[in-house]
This record gives C-alpha cells, structure tokens and sequence, in this order.
C-alpha cells in the first residue's frame, strides 16, 4: 500500500534503507535550513501506532504510564513514558485522546515489544483492546515556522494558539487526516495521520504546497541537535525517567503506576546522580565514548552526529560534574556542555502535559 508514496519519494530524488524509510532526498542541508525558515516535511511511517479502545483504554494507559492521561478529553494529548517498575525508561510515547479510543505514537524500535508489554498487563475483565494500526495508518511531520500558514493553504483551519498535542480530522487532498500539534521535536510544527492508501496523495498536495521533503538522516541530525531522547541510545536500562530529563511527560500527582514509587523518591530527595545533556565538539567524537572531566570519568556519550563546525551529541554527566557551560574531554577531543531545548529538567507544579 505505500508503494505509491515510495515511487513518488523516489521521484522527488530519496533513497531508502531496507525497511523503506527514506534516508535522504539529496537536500539534508537545505531540508534542515527549512526547519528554521520554512517548512520542511519528513515521513514517520516506521514509528509505531497502537491503538487501545474499549471502556477502560484511557484507564489502562493512565496505569502504564507516566502521564496524567485520565483528565484528558478527546482532542487532547500528551508525552507519556512506559518505564520498568524501577522507573527504567523503555520508550517516549505521544497518547492521542479520541472519543472512544487511544492512539498512541511510539518510537520504530518499541513497537512490536510495546504490543506485548500492553497485552502482558491486560487482566481478566478489562475492557481494552488492543490494535497495531502502523500498517494501516501513515505518519508525516511538518517541522517548520511556516507549518501553519502551508496547512492553511492547503485549507486546513489551525490555531496557531491551540496546546501542543491537541488533534483534530480535517481533510488535505480529499483525504480525511488528523492533524495533531507538534512536529515530535522542539521546532515548532504538526504531525499528519493519514490512512496509508491515501498518503502519497497528501504527501503530494504537502510537497506541491511547499513543504521540502527531509529524510531520516537530517530528522536523526535534528533530534540530537535538540535532545529528544530515543530508545536504545538515550532510553535504556541504563538509565531512569528523571536522568533522561522527560518532566513534560511525568505526572506525580495521578496516584500509582508502574514506576512511580522511584520516581517520586528521585524527586523528594533529589537522587538524580547523572542527566542527559547535549555535548559540541570541533573535533570527532563517537556514541560509547567516556566524558572525562580532570581525569576522571564522568558520563558516557550516546548519540552523535557531525555538523557543518564539527559534532554535536548527546550524554549522560553526572550531577556533580556540572552543566550546560561546562568542558570536557571525549577521548582526545575538547568537547563542551550544551543545554538542548527539547528536554525539561525540574518538574511543573501542576500535571505535565507538553513539552
């Protein structure tokens, strides 16, 4: 069914890797200057979407998962993490509240394990389904300040005021599409959910508007450059919901779930022993490396890509090390301490919503 899309991607100069994700259209670097003047248009397909319906969906997530999701209405939505019982971060969720069902955005290397997991804690007399719609359904992100005013040429209605993660249908190209606030980075933007029979139709209308097709190679450069963490690299075993920074998804005030009890006591006494931070370099530097402050090791590097004026990356430092400002070594290369705007280090007052 996305062999349309692909053929027209094709056209438009992509080359894809073996699950089909287009990697590159031959623009990264007038794709990523996009990001910042126009608008620039990426295809999300490989991430997961999960349905959950039935009476008790919303419950359900609310109890596996870090955010308050149970006071949201349809329309709304919110960052949510699935964590271990000891707050172990096993991926960043987006949860779309619909009137009779969830649909929940997870990251391309969770989503078969996520299935599992939800089915896992499924008891007798819950009234949950669950339903792995990726197949089915196409997700494309519009990252850019010109975001809006292209989906209102293309006769969209949007409200430039309206909260992040807020959805709604509409219809691009005579096809029905959600159109849901926030491109899944920091940069200001939409993500588009369309019945993947009818993507290469939006994804033409989106492109004919305007929008630069950017590949998966310029969204990964984007997503270290702004710090969204990802399974694998930044969300492992190795590291907790609170060190990974993620307060726009974590709730405290919403009573129990899988996690909390960690979580909470991290914030009462304020145990954060690392945090993710971003890390520049001029010179290379790769994911695994030791970040060493006066000798002595103090964080690991997870991520990297090179830039124009050198590395970027990102890492987990310890507490005590210091922060953003501070300059360390990664091997043999000078390397300093940035902040990245996609995470949130202290907790909000009242229950997180958005990023």
């Amino acid at each position: 069914m996305r062999e349309e899309l692909v053929k027209l991607q094709q056209q438009q100069g992509a080359s894809f890797d073996e699950a089909s994700v287009p990697v590159t259209f031959g623009n990264d670097n007038r794709a990523i200057a996009a990001v910042t003047t126009g608008v620039a248009l990426c295809d999300r397909a490989h991430w997961g979407r999960i349905q959950l319906s039935d009476a008790d969906c919303k419950m359900f997530l609310h109890n596996q998962t870090t955010n308050d999701c149970n006071r949201l209405q349809p329309g709304a939505g919110c960052l949510t993490l699935f964590v271990t019982s000891t707050a172990r971060t096993i991926d960043l969720a987006t949860a779309y509240i619909l009137p009779e069902s969830v649909l929940v955005v997870v990251s391309p290397q969770r989503r078969e394990f996520l299935m599992q997991w939800c089915d896992r804690y499924i008891f007798f007399g819950d009234k949950v389904k669950l339903d792995d719609v990726s197949d089915r359904t196409t997700l494309f992100s519009l990252v850019g300040p010109e975001s809006s005013a292209l989906l209102q040429k293309l006769g969209v209605e949007v409200s430039v005021a309206a909260p992040i993660n807020t959805h709604w249908v509409s219809a691009i190209a005579g096809a029905e599409v959600r159109v849901t606030v926030g491109s899944g980075l920091a940069t200001e933007g939409y993500s588009l959910i369309v019945a993947t029979d009818a993507a290469a139709a939006v994804w033409a209308a989106l492109t004919e508007a305007g929008a630069c097709p950017l590949g998966d190679r310029a969204w990964e450069q984007l997503r270290i450059q702004q710090g969204r963490p990802m399974p694998d690299q930044e969300l492992t075993d190795d590291y907790n919901a609170v060190e990974a920074s993620l307060w726009q998804a974590i709730s405290l005030d919403k009573g129990c779930y899988i996690g909390q009890e960690t979580i909470a006591r991290l914030d009462t006494y304020k145990g954060v022993k690392q945090q993710l931070w971003g890390v520049r370099s001029a010179t290379a530097i790769a994911p695994g490396m030791p970040i060493t402050l006066a000798d002595e090791k103090v964080g690991v590097v997870t991520s990297v890509v090179q830039v124009a004026d050198g590395y970027c990356g990102l890492g987990y430092i310890k507490t005590k090390a210091g922060g953003a400002g501070l300059t360390v070594h990664i091997g043999a290369s000078e390397a300093t301490v940035v902040e990245v705007p996609f995470l949130q280090r202290e907790r909000l007052s009242a229950p997180a919503i958005a990023p």
